[in-house]
């Protein structure tokens, strides 16, 4: 049956208040979306009650807002947080936030990391519950369906590709599963053969994130994981554990590379690299050149027993956190953050994201003309 004029109209109005995204646009902000661990995570580990993977107990987050503990696992704010206030990014809420609105993703992004997840799977198992990376990223599309539905498949195709990606995982590969003997990875594998199963599985899910919008992406590296308190103190001597040492220097020879090559191969990818494992090693090796006093012991901590695996109420606190580079056993102190988050700021010449640029109707998607992840332009031979 042939449709007359107004049949046609009205077919048209239809689609365009019911949102199958051809007409509607979004002036929105340029977000970020955070993929990681510990290290990253602001909150979703709070709220998943069978995880013992837990920051939610005084002394964390004494030194960032009210002093209570938010979630992050450290006295003060995450390296991702340093480098988006920086660069003028928001600071994405937890995906797990129950005041998380499809308005608030728009406006903030989302932060999908959580303590004891991995690349792996099976990474941090013991914790109970975590996300793993390939949950975060199945989290990510429920996002986009989220995201689709209030502002139609056009708008957001241009805010998934505008949007900033940071990806920061594996050193609970290492630390909570491949050199642990409780996990079955550590007694199937050898390194070569385990580093390549990590890295093999770390590239599916980059291409996964491309597939699903992400262009302007970050992965950080592994800082010297076998330098972390909890590493020195069960070897004999309390020095750094130089077989974490030399897993970290693999793992980001190889990341590098997958990076750098997804970079050229996948369309419009701006894929970097950001590794902080020789300036963070410095720091510990050479702790008073920073203007830190110990690099060696968790400023957080129960009183003299250790492993202190968490910091609890009853946990001593040193008297100094800025001068300490580390928090706990596993993470580092805001000041420590800092000088990561400047370092990787400086290394690749982040520049601020200016908002302003994306608040256009224009009617087609459009790079953003400044880019936090941007590499400065090559020097001309």
């Amino acid at each position: 049956m042939k449709l007359n004029n107004l049949s046609l109209v009205v077919v048209v109005l239809a689609g365009t208040i019911f949102g199958n995204g051809l007409i509607r646009e979004c002036d929105c902000k340029i977000v970020q979306f955070i993929f990681g661990d510990s290290l990253s995570d602001v909150g979703n580990n709070k709220r998943l009650s069978r995880s013992l993977a837990q920051a939610s107990l005084p002394w964390y987050g004494i030194d960032f807002g009210n002093g209570l503990p938010n979630g992050r696992f450290t006295n003060g704010r995450t390296v991702a947080d340093i480098i988006g206030d920086k660069t003028g990014l928001p600071r994405p809420p937890a995906f797990l936030d129950p005041s998380l609105t499809p308005e608030i993703i728009l406006e903030n992004g989302v932060n999908y990391a959580s303590g004891g997840g991995g690349i792996l799977n099976e990474t941090g198992q013991y914790f109970i519950q975590r996300f793993s990376l390939y949950k975060q990223i199945e989290l990510f599309q429920g996002t986009q369906e989220l995201i689709k539905g209030k502002i139609g498949n056009r708008a957001a195709q241009k805010f998934f590709q505008e949007a900033r990606y940071v990806v920061a995982l594996g050193s609970n590969d290492f630390i909570n599963n491949y050199l642990m003997p409780v996990y079955s990875d550590s007694w199937t594998y050898n390194d070569d053969t385990f580093m390549d199963y990590l890295i093999g599985t770390l590239r599916d899910q980059l291409k996964m994130l491309h597939g699903y919008g992400a262009r302007e992406l970050m992965v950080f590296g592994l800082g010297p994981m076998g330098c972390i308190p909890l590493q020195r103190v069960i070897t004999t001597t309390g020095n750094c554990r130089e077989k974490a040492n030399k897993l970290a220097l693999s793992f980001n020879k190889a990341a590098s590379k997958v990076v750098d090559e997804l970079g050229q191969q996948l369309p419009g990818a701006k894929y970097v690299f950001g590794d902080a494992y020789d300036v963070v090693y410095d720091v510990i090796s050479s702790p008073t050149k920073y203007g830190f006093e110990n690099a060696d012991s968790p400023c957080c901590s129960f009183w003299n027993i250790r492993p202190a695996l968490t910091c609890v109420p009853a946990s001593k606190l040193c008297k100094d956190r800025s001068k300490y580079v580390f928090w706990d056993e596993y993470h580092p102190t805001d000041s420590a953050n800092e000088l990561i988050a400047n370092e990787l700021i400086k290394k690749f010449g982040f520049t601020r994201v200016d908002q302003s640029v994306n608040n256009s109707s224009a009617p087609s998607p459009s790079p953003a003309p400044s880019s936090v992840y941007d590499l400065p332009p090559a020097p001309s031979p």
